[in-house]
């Protein structure tokens, strides 16, 4: 079966992004930004997959990319509209209509669509953002995979952006950085 993964870049205290929805506050560089085009190519962009040398890297953990509107809408205004052109993508939104995209807009249950996706053949979902969208599908998500950055923000978009509803995580890896970057994946209890 496969796996729901919260694949995603925080602030110490929880943020994802600031207030606006912009997240230049954490850095992609270095031996960070390395690591994560080696493990997880597929998470990037088509404007930067050939600038980085991945547009011929086979995926190795997501070939399906599930997104809110919000991390969606910066492509769209910068007049791209399949950001993720290499893999099946669903934008979950009620606001959105339909376009000539390889995007699929779904404004049902995103939680049903996890659901079969999960029952469907292939490599692994990723779940790119946002914190309501993870909140939504908190009883979906298999794994958690957070690349905390060593900066407080104080506000802005969290992690999850839902009701209290206490749910376990086992962190079962970890890759620490000398910029004070972490990488930790946890595993749902």
């Amino acid at each position: 079966m496969r796996t729901l993964t919260y694949y995603v870049a925080a602030s110490l205290d929880g943020y994802i992004a600031a207030p606006d929805g912009s997240y230049e506050f954490l850095p992609f560089e270095g031996e960070v930004r390395d690591a994560i085009l080696a493990e997880y190519p597929e998470t990037m962009p088509v404007h930067v997959r050939e600038p980085f040398g991945l547009t011929a890297v086979p995926h190795r953990h997501f070939d399906t990319v599930l997104m809110g509107r919000g991390t969606y809408e910066p492509a769209l205004k910068a007049g791209i509209t399949s950001p993720y052109a290499h893999l099946k993508q669903y934008v979950v939104s009620r606001t959105l209509r339909p376009t000539d995209s390889e995007v699929e807009i779904v404004a049902d249950d995103p939680a049903a669509l996890v659901r079969a996706l999960k029952k469907q053949d292939g490599m692994g979902i990723w779940l790119a953002g946002g914190g309501k969208l993870a909140a939504a599908l908190r009883d979906e998500i298999d794994v958690l995979i957070i690349k905390h950055n060593p900066v407080v923000v104080g506000s802005g978009i969290p992690l999850f952006d839902g009701p209290f509803a206490p749910t376990n995580f086992l962190p079962t890896a970890r890759r620490d950085f000398d910029s004070g970057v972490s990488i930790v994946t946890y595993a749902k209890r």
